[in-house]
């Protein structure tokens, strides 16, 4: 049977041909991460952006349970383009899965960028609201022509800073750092009223110096209202 999904992140990878899609389905309310990843011209085919309506069959990929925490894998066929939904389902659509903190969406205690291979949560996407003026855009100091997200969880008051893989942002970021003015994209930032955030889990990684092992946190979506930067939602 057909489901609806209306596009959530439309995340990257190192691989530019590859881009990875998650949505909320429209009468459930289920998150869908469609697997096999797509490839960028299936994307462009479909034209798949944020707030974008998908229709397609989905069902659970084999023993999903078990590849904690990226329950939202479904495999996939059939995948149509229906449109786009309007601005302010979109945000609802956030509003709905809203979590109060991080420690919240995932279940946990403590301040980490990683969740350890080991514990258990059920989700490995979340959103979270977040005031507008505690959030930047800065640079990364381990890849120069990349920017990360400083921002404060609205909860538990604590600084974050994680790695943006929202594929919109993370081009018009480069396009800024190479023009030295990434403080006009802070600047826009600032003037909106308000700004949610879509948390994801990677993969499992290890991290090469420390041994950490873990599902790493990042940015999958930043999305801000009353106004979003027209430069965002394409595939520059």
């Amino acid at each position: 049977m057909s489901q609806f999904i209306i596009i959530t992140d439309l995340t990257r990878f190192s691989n530019p041909h590859l881009v990875c899609i998650a949505g909320i389905e429209i009468t459930t309310g289920q998150c869908i991460r469609p697997m096999p990843y797509l490839g960028m011209a299936q994307c462009l085919a479909l034209n798949a952006l944020p707030g974008s309506i998908l229709m397609g069959e989905f069902s659970p990929v084999p023993d999903c349970h078990c590849m904690n925490p990226h329950r939202e894998d479904m495999n996939y066929q059939d995948l149509k383009a229906i449109g786009m939904c309007h601005e302010e389902r979109f945000k609802s659509l956030l509003e709905e899965n809203l979590s109060d903190s991080i420690e919240a969406g995932f279940n946990i205690n403590s301040h980490r960028k990683y969740i350890p291979l080991d514990h258990e949560t059920t989700r490995s996407i979340i959103t979270i609201k977040v005031n507008p003026h505690h959030v930047q855009i800065v640079k990364n100091s381990y890849k120069p022509n990349s920017g990360r997200l400083k921002f404060t969880d609205p909860s538990k008051d604590e600084e974050f800073y994680f790695s943006i893989t929202d594929l919109g942002f993370h081009s018009l970021i480069e396009t800024h750092l190479q023009q030295n003015d990434l403080y006009k994209l802070n600047t826009f930032i600032h003037k909106q009223s308000e700004i949610y955030l879509r948390i994801g889990l990677s993969r499992a990684w290890q991290k090469p110096d420390t041994g950490e092992h873990g599902f790493w946190m990042q940015v999958n979506g930043i999305y801000t209202f009353p106004n979003y930067h027209p430069e965002i939602r394409n595939y520059r």
